[in-house]
């Protein structure tokens, strides 16, 4: 066998393992960007918020505060738990 074809039919056998996970992850990128266009418009936090409404202004911003806290914890939760898996799956991988 000649060196090219060898060499044809290894990337040929590459590329049928890992295009079903490359298939998966562009078609969750083009639906997150579908999302991302619906969000673009914003979003009133404030008609959530309206049960707050009856309590003190000073109450309020202390109870806006800490929902905005858990959001940015969870965000920076996420964010590394995604790093994790990156790092493990690099590890996995390194051999290759």
């Amino acid at each position: 066998m000649d060196v090219n074809t060898i060499k044809i039919k290894i990337h040929s056998f590459i590329d049928s393992i890992f295009t079903p996970p490359i298939s998966l992850l562009q078609m969750a990128r083009d639906k997150l960007n579908e999302v991302g266009m619906v969000t673009a418009q914003g979003l009133n936090v404030n008609s959530y918020l309206s049960i707050f409404g009856d309590i003190p202004y000073l109450w309020q911003v202390v109870i806006k505060s800490l929902l905005a806290s858990i959001v940015i914890l969870l965000s920076v939760f996420i964010f590394r738990s995604a790093m994790r898996i990156y790092y493990a799956v690099k590890e996995g991988v390194k051999w290759w």
